[in-house]
């Protein structure tokens, strides 16, 4: 297996685990994880498309299409329970997918050797985890599997059973 083909299988298979527990919570996507707050999957989702937006600005340092929303979904905000005071969640779903399939679209075009290639522009502080374009997508997949289980706490939550993640094809 080369490295491109395991980031591959690796952003994909977290893919379908954390949108399997975010799409059940789609009707409850403000229901915190704890009784004391935490990251909702409104804000997960939100978060993961901040995310996915900042990844070819890390490699080349573009612009994140979806910078605007650091107030609702960054890393300083603070998840709230009113779903009125964040773009929907179908407008989020959709913005996540489409950055998550031009992030893909820009995995495939890359060859093993491009990957160890140094970044532009990675976050302050996180250097390491983003020094390449390989660390960058690899650290999208456990990103991923890190924030799913704040949904799946939250399905807790709401009285819904969370499942193992599956693997997807």
């Amino acid at each position: 297996m080369h490295t491109k083909e395991a980031i591959t299988f690796a952003l994909t298979t977290s893919n379908g685990a954390v949108l399997s527990v975010i799409d059940k919570m789609s009707d409850a996507a403000t229901t915190f994880p704890t009784p004391n707050g935490g990251c909702h999957p409104l804000w997960v989702l939100g978060h993961l498309t901040i995310v996915e937006g900042m990844i070819p600005g890390v490699l080349f340092g573009d612009e994140n299409p979806v910078a605007e929303w650091q107030k609702y979904f960054g890393e300083s905000s603070e998840p709230v329970d009113n779903a009125g005071a964040y773009p929907s969640f179908a407008e989020v779903r959709e913005k996540y997918l489409a950055l998550r399939e031009r992030n893909l679209k820009l995995l495939e075009s890359l060859s093993d050797e491009d990957l160890d290639k140094p970044t532009k522009a990675p976050p302050q502080g996180r250097e390491h985890e983003f020094a390449t374009y390989g660390r960058s997508f690899l650290v999208l997949a456990l990103h991923q599997m890190m924030h799913r289980s704040h949904v799946t706490d939250a399905l807790r939550a709401a009285g819904r059973t969370a499942l193992a993640a599956q693997a997807s094809n």
